[in-house]
Order: structure tokens, then C-alpha cells, then sequence
């Protein structure tokens, strides 16, 4: 095991931190059991600043797509146009919000935002299912730069039809084609190294949360897509500062595996390479079992899982936890293949939480007036009834008046602030878990795939890592009547 340094000395009041700083249990975690923890680095130990890293690929895509052709001089991000859990239709050319159920309640078309009678006429007969490939889900803080150029192309190409472009399914494939180059052959990870400050947020808790897992006896992994020039200088760059006195980010991590090719990292046996020369990058092929405190290029879990936990162990206690930020590539194929215990980190949520407390009065004046609702649409029910009854008298029509106008004025009332909260998290397409009333399709997988999830890995620091995180007994539309 590598050199363990010391805990931080700074206190921490565990119970004191913010209710969008905690961590949300889909099914019960005991991290007393869990002896390894692996961490992705991009958007997961690292969060960037999203305006300016999106913005800088969405630059550096469109003078790629400019070189092959296309009139993108115009194109603009915007930050806030998209939020990560929506759905690329490829063959409508449409960004779309979905139900858990996969009912599209929201969509655009270009930079238009369709209204209900649009939407409903397309999607009417319409069930989003993500194995299709007609859909992409946009599982990342990396898919806004994409949707930004997709729909803007999207306008274009409606107008006139661009280039080579046959199709919004291939408008797709160019954009991807674009973005993939800047993340792998361009200068942005070279801007990003040489000005870290402009890209960077960072997050001061982050040491100490991974300084008292080391402490509780826990192994940690880094296990990143990053190659190891840049992984090493972000690291040093985000969490050196923090690391007690005579230490480094190296002193906290076990393994670190660096071009780990998720998500084929978590489903293959690909073969593994050491970093032998850290300053150039020199590798040699590895066999046998990781050693500790080494550096690795490409592997697989498969020779993780054997490495920390030994052959022959099952059962949860044998399960290494992984987090990350990518819905697929992290926890889906982990959970999926390996049986991982899963986090992921969904910096979004912070927002969410913070509007949702901030909109708390109006919420609970919300579900009065909708209770009323409910039970003015009960009385409305009834008197229907009755009217239409042979021998039903005037005062049954009379009172089925006065319960109808009742009910109009209560709409009215509820009107603006159901619009209000339908809003709350991003402007165009609302809060990130739901879908109006429902779950979002984006809830769903979080539901399923992680065990738990928070907006940071450093709110795992005011869990302890001696925790027993218990999820929360879930609800069923018939609990009301039991309730009364």
C-alpha cells in the first residue's frame, strides 16, 4: 500500500453541511463493508468550470467543422440551453425531455422550442427507448457542447441543406466526429494544462473526504479515460494544494489506471501496460497482479477486482464501490457487468435542491390547492352522475354549476404556480429528475444503475466512510390510501 499520510486537521461539524451537500441512497450502502473505491477524474474528482471547458471544445468543433465545409462562423454556445438527461432524436432532428415511462413531455427542433401540439402530434405513438439507435442519451456535462452544435446545425441544414449532410442522424455522426477530435487530437487539454485556473473549480474538501477513507482503511483507485500527461498535471494542480505537509495526490491513491477505455474497461479483458518512465510516458506490458503505488495504461476491472480483492471473494463485502459522472460509461456497464456498487456524481443537483428549498412555500401552497382540486373533481364527478339520472331535479344542475365555476377559479389559481415549478432547474427544460409531476427518464437510470449519488465526492466527507447510508422505503400510488 502507498505511504498514507496524515489526516487534516481542520474539524468538520458532520452534521452540519447544506441538504444539496448530502448523499441519496437508491438502495442501501454500507460503506464499512466496502474495502476499495475507485474514482473517475474528469467532472467526477475534477469539476470544471462548464461554460468555459464546454465552451472551449464547442469552439474548437465548429473551426474543425469550418475546415470541412461547413458555415458554422455564426454558431454560439449558451451554457444554459441544455441540461444533461435529454434525448438526441436522430430521426426527427429533435432534443427532447422524456418521462421514466419514456413519454417526451418537452422537445426543440433547431434552436425552436416545440409547443404541446407539436410535440404531442410526433410523439403520441412514441415510447423513448435508449437501446434504439434512433436515440442518444446525453449522459455527460460533455453533451451540452454537442447539443449546442447539433441543433444549431440542425436550423441550418433546414433552411439549406449542408454539405455532404444526409441526414440529422448523420449531422449527428459529424458533430460527434468533430468533438471526438478535439477531446483527442486538438489543443484543449494543451489550453487547459496551461491556464487550469480559467477552467478549473476547485473543491477543498475533496483531500480531506479521501484522507479519512485512507484513514478508515479503504483503497482508493484512480481509473480515468485521461492519458497520464495530462492526468499527473491536473491532479497536482487540484489536489496538491490540499494534501497535508511532504505529500501528493500519488500519496492518496493505491492504483492509478490512466486510458482505461471505459466503458470497455468494465466489460472486456483488454490488456494492461505499466507507466515505466512517468516523464515520457514510457510503457511496458504488465502481467500478473497490480502492484501498489504504480501507474497503468488500458487493463480491465476484471484484474482490478483480482489485484485488491483476491480470488475466491463474493457478496457485497467483496464489492469494490466506483464512482463517476457518466450515467453510462461509469455506472450503468458497471453495475450491469460487474455487480460494482455504483455513486454517481450529478453537480446539477446542487441547483436543484437549492430552487426546490427556495420554492418550498409555493410548493406546499401548490398541493393544497391541488388536494382541493382533487376533491372539487370528485364532487364533479358525482353531480355528472346524478344529472344524468332519470328524475335528477335543478338543484343537482345548480350545485354541478357552482362546483364547476369553483373548480375553474381554482385552476386559475394553480396555473402559475404549476408553471413556476415546472421550471424550477433550467429554464427551457425544467429539473433535471423530473418530468413535471413524474420521474424524468434521466431520474429513472440514476434509479436503477446507482446505489447512491450527490452533487460532489466530497460530500461523502460528512458521511464518514464508516456510514450506513440507508435508502429511503419507496412510495406506491396505493400508500395514500392506506395513509388516509
Amino acid at each position: 500500500m502507498a505511504s498514507q499520510p496524515g489526516l487534516s486537521d481542520q474539524p468538520i461539524d458532520l452534521e452540519a453541511h447544506p441538504p444539496e451537500r448530502g448523499v441519496f441512497a437508491n438502495r442501501t450502502l454500507n460503506l464499512r463493508s466496502v474495502k476499495a473505491i475507485g474514482y473517475d477524474m474528469d467532472y467526477t474528482l475534477i469539476h470544471y468550470r462548464v461554460n468555459e471547458w464546454e465552451g472551449h471544445a464547442f469552439e474548437q468543433a465548429r473551426e474543425i467543422l469550418g475546415r470541412r465545409g461547413l458555415p458554422v462562423d455564426d454558431l454560439a454556445f449558451d451554457v444554459d440551453a441544455f441540461t444533461i438527461g435529454l434525448t438526441f432524436d436522430l430521426q426527427l432532428g429533435n432534443v427532447i425531455k422524456a418521462t421514466r415511462f419514456g413519454y417526451v413531455v418537452r422537445a426543440q427542433h433547431g434552436n425552436r422550442q416545440l409547443p404541446f401540439g407539436e410535440v404531442r402530434d410526433a410523439y403520441t405513438e412514441t415510447v423513448i427507448d435508449l437501446a434504439e439507435p434512433r436515440f442518444e442519451f446525453m449522459n455527460t456535462m460533455f453533451e451540452l457542447s454537442r447539443a449546442s452544435l447539433w441543433t444549431q446545425l440542425v436550423e441550418l441544414h433546414d433552411d439549406k441543406p449542408l454539405p455532404g449532410v444526409t441526414g440529422y442522424d448523420d449531422l449527428y455522426r459529424v458533430v460527434d466526429e468533430a468533438l471526438t477530435e478535439t477531446h483527442l487530437t486538438s489543443s484543449l487539454k494543451a489550453d487547459i494544462v496551461a491556464d487550469p485556473d480559467r477552467f478549473v473549480e476547485p473543491d477543498p474538501d475533496l483531500v480531506p473526504a479521501l484522507l479519512d477513507q485512507r484513514l478508515a482503511g479503504k483503497q482508493l483507485l484512480l481509473i480515468t479515460n485521461s492519458d497520464w500527461a495530462y492526468t499527473k498535471t491536473m491532479m497536482a494542480y487540484t489536489v496538491d494544494p490540499y494534501c497535508p505537509n511532504g505529500t501528493s495526490w500519488r500519496d492518496l491513491f493505491d492504483i492509478v489506471i490512466v486510458s482505461a477505455n471505459k466503458p470497455q474497461f468494465f466489460s472486456r479483458t483488454n490488456p494492461i501496460y505499466r507507466v515505466v518512465d512517468e516523464e515520457r510516458s514510457m510503457l511496458q506490458p504488465h502481467y500478473g497482479l497490480l502492484e501498489s503505488g504504480a501507474v497503468y495504461f488500458g487493463g480491465n476491472a476484471r484484474l482490478v477486482e483480482q489485484s485488491l480483492l483476491g480470488a475466491g471473494q463474493s457478496g457485497s463485502a467483496g464489492q469494490p464501490l466506483y464512482v463517476g459522472d457518466h450515467l453510462f460509461g461509469d455506472v450503468l456497464v458497471t453495475k450491469d457487468i460487474l455487480r460494482w456498487r455504483t455513486a454517481l456524481v450529478v453537480r446539477e443537483l446542487e441547483s436543484e435542491i437549492t430552487d426546490a428549498m427556495k420554492f418550498e412555500s409555493e410548493q406546499r401552497q401548490l398541493e393544497q390547492l391541488m388536494a382541493r382540486k382533487v376533491e372539487l373533481d370528485r364532487q364533479q364527478a358525482r353531480l355528472r352522475l346524478a344529472v344524468s339520472r332519470p328524475g335528477a331535479d335543478r338543484s343537482t344542475s345548480s350545485e354541478l354549476h357552482r362546483v364547476s365555476s369553483a373548480a375553474m377559479k381554482l385552476d386559475e389559481q394553480i396555473a402559475p404556480l404549476a408553471a413556476q415549478a415546472s421550471n424550477l432547474g433550467n429554464q427551457r427544460w425544467g429539473a433535471l429528475m423530473r418530468s413535471g409531476r413524474d420521474k424524468s427518464l434521466f431520474a429513472r437510470q440514476v434509479e436503477r444503475y446507482a446505489d447512491v449519488y450527490m452533487s460532489r465526492v466530497s460530500n461523502l466527507r460528512y458521511q464518514t466512510p464508516f456510514a450506513y447510508i440507508r435508502a429511503s422505503p419507496g412510495s406506491l400510488p396505493h400508500d395514500s390510501a392506506i395513509d388516509g
